[in-house]
């Protein structure tokens, strides 16, 4: 019995319990009675035999046979099997004599595919220099924080066209991502799935090696000093979390040891029919224990700040894109995936309980409750939810001519109903610029300087609304074309005025949202937003005022959705004195005709809007103006 992999261990595992099982199962290098070699862990209960094939034993099944265990754990040291050796389990079940050569499920690397072997590598080898950015990462997560996302899919942000159109290495990437998102004033990266994938296509959500980040892009270490520039830079670090499914690759998690292992094995529970996947069994202690602690791993491995956990809605809901009888109900009858429901509250819990300082975020597109609630109170526990909600109507809004949007001015207005329930991120993710959506720019009416203005209006809204924001690579651009995973983002584009416009509007949107706490220190609290006029939507204009901590730390902020300059237009004021036109999207630097109101208005001491005072305004067409007490 192996001594690497205790019986404590084994029991912690079986309870669903163990933490960090990644210190235990998978391939580590040690010296075992004077020698170098790696001692492998694998769980497979139902396998009659495992064996370890690579290149250092011609890939022949049998040539070293691991030791199992009645915690259905199959252990063995391998002597002079170093970092880079390539691997994989053989494995035969007690059923049906099923055969199968198998990807460690806890493989730290692999190799590039199409091939699909893992790869022994030391964890232990790499030296961080972000100590500064990790003492201090506590508040720059704080629901407090400005925090602004940009979404980025790493093999399409820039290629190399002089070279064949390759992607950019970590290692590449790493400088001209932190200092162009340094530039733009973001405070967060979130980076789409770079666990380890066969499928470019899949964009990375059909994980297989959930342990290691993508050889697509170099290795490990590579990674880590991604991760570790970025950090140095003063950018937090998120990444894409796929817990709801998994793909059925043959060297994969599916049918792992002749026995439905981690999936369930009723179709009506372990198929995605809607995407052709496998679906976890989150009731079982083993399953759950190894998601859990995959989570954790890229919190203490590779100081990952947070995590988005993709597909929420596919978890908790058990008929889930599923016809009547292709889905079994829960115990009580109802549609709810219980274990799921438990999986994902004990997720949370350990995440918070070891890494206090990081984030959670749910992408959770129905209206299940509490979701960014604590699990003490019945919440599912995560730190912020997408908005999805809010994605949708405003894109809808936002993509009607004009003269039609009067008829639809709840789906502006209908957010505030809602937009404190839970600790929300306003996305205008990937998901909304490909297969046929249409480019943000693109989706946007009217003639080209009406689609710009347009654009510049729908980031100024995000913006000026209380949430967190996250924006697509290629949106702030303005970019024409949707998405392409397999080209780089448009960057010629920057070339045109109008383009360089945008891309200054949305920098000095997170520079503003960053340095005005009124903008951010009450994004998840009823009071730092107050409407001011919420009612003209006949002029189709919307007024509302952020407020911050502070006492009179205000910001009137007046949106005008027409084509048509409202001249004279009132807006009711908190108190008196000079108000400074802060920010107005219609500024020639941004591409718009200048118009406005040459800096600053005087509110003059008549009530208006429930207010002691009036500001008399110039809101140009299609613009967002944001005033701020004081000069």
């Amino acid at each position: 019995m192996s001594q690497f992999l205790t019986d404590y261990d084994r029991y912690l595992l079986g309870e669903g319990n163990h933490n960090r099982i990644y210190e235990k199962l998978g391939a580590h290098l040690i010296e075992q009675d004077g020698v170098r070699g790696t001692h492998f862990a694998v769980w497979a209960p139902n396998a009659r035999e495992v064996s370890v094939i690579g290149d250092f034993n011609g890939w022949t099944p049998g040539a070293w046979y691991l030791n199992g265990s009645d915690a259905g754990v199959w252990t063995g040291f391998i002597p002079n099997v170093l970092e880079g050796a390539l691997y994989k389990y053989a494995i035969t079940s007690r059923h049906d004599n099923f055969r199968a050569e198998k990807a460690d499920p806890c493989g730290f690397a692999a190799e590039l595919r199409p091939r699909t072997a893992s790869k022994v590598w030391d964890l232990s080898r790499y030296q961080w220099h972000d100590a500064d950015w990790m003492m201090n990462r506590r508040r720059k997560n704080a629901l407090d924080a400005p925090i602004t996302i940009y979404e980025m899919h790493l093999a399409s942000w820039r290629r190399m066209p002089e070279e064949g159109n390759r992607w950019l290495t970590y290692r590449e990437v790493a400088p001209l991502l932190a200092d162009y998102l340094t530039h733009m004033g973001y405070t967060h990266v979130e980076f789409m799935p770079i666990t380890e994938h066969p499928f470019d296509g899949s964009w990375g959500y059909q994980t297989v090696g959930y342990f290691a980040p993508t050889s697509r892009f170099g290795t490990p270490d590579d990674f880590r000093f991604l991760v570790d520039t970025l950090h140095q830079a003063g950018i937090g670090v998120i990444l894409d979390w796929v817990p709801a499914h998994f793909p059925r690759d043959g060297h994969g998690l599916a049918y792992f040891d002749g026995t439905h292992l981690y999936e369930h094995a009723d179709p009506r529970q372990g198929a995605h029919t809607e995407w052709g996947t496998a679906i976890f069994n989150y009731g079982r202690n083993e399953v759950s224990n190894f998601l859990i602690s995959n989570a954790l791993f890229w919190l203490d491995k590779y100081h990952i700040d947070g995590l988005r956990v993709d597909a929420v809605a596919s978890m908790i809901y058990l008929d889930y894109a599923r016809n009547e009888a292709e889905w079994i109900p829960n115990q009580f009858g109802g549609r709810e995936n219980l274990e799921a429901v438990a999986f994902l509250r004990k997720l949370n819990e350990r995440v918070y309980g070891n890494f206090p300082d990081a984030i959670m975020i749910a992408e959770e597109s129905t209206a299940w409750p509490m979701v960014s609630k604590p699990t003490y109170v019945g919440g599912l526990g995560f730190g912020l939810k997408w908005d999805m909600g809010w994605m949708h109507d405003t894109l809808k809004y936002i993509a009607l001519d004009p003269v039609h949007r009067k008829y639809h001015h709840n789906e502006l207005t209908f957010r505030s109903l809602y937009a404190f329930t839970e600790n929300f991120v306003l996305p205008l993710s990937h998901d909304e610029v490909v297969y046929g959506k249409k480019a943000l720019l693109s989706k946007m009416p009217g003639d080209m300087w009406q689609q710009f203005a347009n654009l510049r209006l729908l980031f100024g809204y995000m913006y000026a609304q209380p949430a967190k924001k996250l924006l697509f690579m290629g949106g702030e651009i303005g970019q024409w074309n949707e998405w392409n995973h397999d080209a780089s983002i448009e960057w010629h584009l920057l070339d045109f005025p109008l383009h360089a416009g945008v891309q200054r509007w949305v920098r000095d949107l997170n520079y503003a949202y960053r340095d005005e706490p009124a903008l951010h220190e009450r994004d998840c609290e009823y009071a730092g937003f107050e409407w001011v006029d919420c009612s003209d939507y006949e002029q189709g204009v919307i007024s509302f005022l952020r407020e911050g901590k502070i006492a009179n730390d205000y910001l009137l902020i007046a949106f005008n959705f027409t084509p048509v300059p409202r001249y004279n237009y009132h807006l009711g004021a908190p108190f008196g004195g000079i108000w400074r036109e802060l920010l107005n999207s219609d500024a020639p630097i941004y591409g718009g005709a200048g118009q406005g109101n040459l800096g600053v208005t005087q509110a003059a001491e008549i009530p208006w809007h429930g207010r002691s005072h009036l500001l008399n305004v110039t809101l140009p067409p299609l613009t967002m103006v944001m005033f701020k007490p004081g000069v």
